[in-house]
């Protein structure tokens, strides 16, 4: 029966019925989102893979770089890129 239940609640189905299902199935998502295929800033494949909190490397290319804890690219990183590019592009 605990195969069955694991089953549903995936990753956060080793907590059993500790945390509250909400705090759960946040996990379950963060989870999930960090374990996706991600794309590679350097060469453009499908291979960045989590290598420590915050630390991305290309399984192809070796390319190794710092971005979120759960995620290569977090929303507030790619608001801050989009200003330097709109300042820089101003300069010019």
């Amino acid at each position: 029966m605990a195969e069955d239940s694991r089953s549903r609640t995936g990753s956060a189905g080793r907590f059993g019925a500790r945390y509250g299902r909400v705090a759960r199935k946040r996990i379950s998502e963060i989870e999930a989102d960090m374990n996706e295929n991600h794309t590679c800033p350097d060469c453009g494949n499908d291979t960045v893979d989590r290598q420590g909190t915050g630390i991305w490397e290309c399984g192809r290319c070796g390319y190794t770089f710092a971005g979120g804890t759960y995620r290569p690219q977090t929303p507030a990183g790619r608001t801050v890129k989009r200003s330097i590019r709109a300042a820089l592009a101003d300069d010019e």
